[in-house]
């Protein structure tokens, strides 16, 4: 059965809500911010409401299968790791998009919220909201980036989920759920490989920048 439920939850996470909606108000998502089939640029194209509605559509694609079959206790502590998994790769390899999905930190809150009750999809909230304040005090002292790009969003992503690991070690979560973490960190980095490359290419040529001036003065 564990296929089957693999298979169901890799099906719900590849429905790409966001798109669709941005589809039915005439707007293509993929053309504003970074081009990701996602909440966050559904936000951007067609509103707020909309932008909301996307965010919770691709949290309980996430969330539901996963929850369900826990509370129905019909998979162990292990094989909610790759059902887990599944459903974030099927949102960021849907073959509804010919596999260019999207980044997947809405489907990864709603993952995270099944398999531990929330516990770690809080923390991993407010280690983001923490890591924006600190990107918005260094952005705002030297702007390398513009938050419609959405590299402030990919660096938030993998950067946080590599913090949440650390918590989550430290704190003796169990196997099952770090197995989870890694799958998700390593699915995270390669969907925001381009993002990150931009952000250290753009760090280097600021603090170059800096050495010039210094060197000059």
């Amino acid at each position: 059965m564990i296929i089957v439920f693999v298979i169901m939850a890799f099906l719900s996470g590849s429905l790409m809500f966001s798109y669709w909606l941005g589809i039915i108000v005439n707007k293509d998502i993929r053309d504003v911010g970074d081009g990701n089939p996602g909440a966050f640029n559904l936000w951007l194209a067609a509103g707020y409401k909309l932008g909301i509605l996307g965010v919770f559509l691709d949290f309980m694609k996430g969330y539901l299968p996963l929850a369900l079959l826990l509370e129905r206790s019909l998979i162990s502590e292990m094989e909610l790791v790759p059902i887990g998994l599944a459903s974030i790769l099927g949102h960021a390899f849907s073959p509804f998009m010919r596999l260019k999905g999207g980044i997947g930190i809405a489907v990864s809150f709603g993952v995270w919220s099944a398999a531990t009750k929330f516990k770690v999809s809080f923390a991993y909230a407010v280690i983001l909201a923490i890591i924006l304040v600190i990107i918005k005090i260094l952005d705002k002292e030297a702007p390398i980036f513009t938050e419609s790009d959405g590299v402030i969003g990919g660096i938030m992503a993998v950067l946080g989920m590599y913090i949440l690991g650390i918590y989550m070690f430290f704190k003796d979560f169990p196997n099952n759920l770090l197995a989870l973490w890694l799958g998700n960190s390593i699915i995270l980095t390669y969907k925001n490989k381009r993002k990150l490359h931009t952000f250290i290419k753009s760090f280097s040529g600021s603090t170059d920048e800096q050495n010039n001036t210094i060197i000059k003065v």
